[in-house]
């Protein structure tokens, strides 16, 4: 059984002052991914490294204190891949792929982060161009190994992804165009062709608890007024073996939950 965590940190030196650490040595996943990591490669050496025995890969943003990805892994990954190749969005540290392949057979973890088109009319163009280009490449990504994408995808994909759908239709996150794109992300699975939603594979009905973000304001955690934002997409292969899925929400280490799936693998 392979335990895979993804966990939006919003900060590793937050998440981490808030009992990150001590619940990851009670959960006991095989590999966690992990996005906004707010850090550089300074603020990383001699202290997270390495979690709870999981050793960590990075990828930084070049802007200090924004974005940054990462996989921490119980085993060391074959191969390690920086970037997916954009002139644009590789200077924002969104994407670390680890590699874990072996004799017959071509295998990856991928932590990746979306930009957030919330801030402005610039960001969600970037975000809109990020989601044209990642598309196809997740897809030839496909045609050559399997692999799960772990991360913050910043879309609601359904109505019964985020408490007030009807409010939100014009807001980033929720707007057309991104869910459509998810929803051709995804049909193309039934052509043989497509990702995986595993979550919602294994729920797929649903509602406020599959949420796993919330908004600082007006008492959304308290009062589950929230969005599902992450996400592990998988190949049909990989998503096969999933059996179990579960946010945790008793402590609170970012405005994000931790998304962990159980597969049955081994890497």
């Amino acid at each position: 059984m392979f335990k895979l965590t993804s966990l939006n940190l919003n900060g590793i030196r937050s998440a981490t002052s808030k009992g990150l650490e001590d619940w990851l040595l009670q959960s006991k996943p095989d590999c966690i991914c992990v996005q906004e990591l707010k850090a550089q490669g300074a603020d990383i050496k001699d202290r997270f490294e390495v979690l709870a025995g999981l050793k960590g890969h990075f990828h930084f943003a070049e802007k200090k204190g924004y974005s940054g990805v990462a996989v921490y892994s119980r085993e060391e990954p074959s191969d390690v891949i920086v970037g997916y190749g954009s002139a644009e969005f590789d200077l924002e540290g969104r994407y670390l792929e680890t590699r874990f392949d072996r004799a017959g057979r071509k295998l990856s973890v991928i932590s990746a982060y979306f930009p957030s088109g919330s801030s402005g009319e610039e960001r969600q163009a970037a975000k809109i161009r990020f989601l044209a280009e990642f598309c196809p490449y997740m897809l030839a990504l496909k045609n050559e190994r399997e692999f799960v994408l772990c991360g913050d995808i910043n879309i609601a994909h359904q109505e019964i992804d985020l408490t007030n759908f009807k409010g939100n239709k014009k807001n980033s996150g929720f707007l057309p165009e991104e869910r459509a794109w998810m929803t051709q992300l995804l049909a193309l699975e039934n052509a043989g062709g497509g990702m995986v939603d595993v979550y919602r594979k294994l729920h797929p009905s649903t509602t406020g608890d599959a949420y796993t973000w919330w908004s600082n304001r007006g008492q959304a955690y308290a009062k589950n007024v929230g969005w599902r934002l992450d996400y592990h997409l998988a190949t049909p292969s990989f998503a096969q073996g999933a059996h179990t899925a579960h946010i945790y929400k008793t402590e609170k280490f970012s405005d994000h939950a931790p998304l962990t799936i159980d597969y049955d693998f081994e890497v």
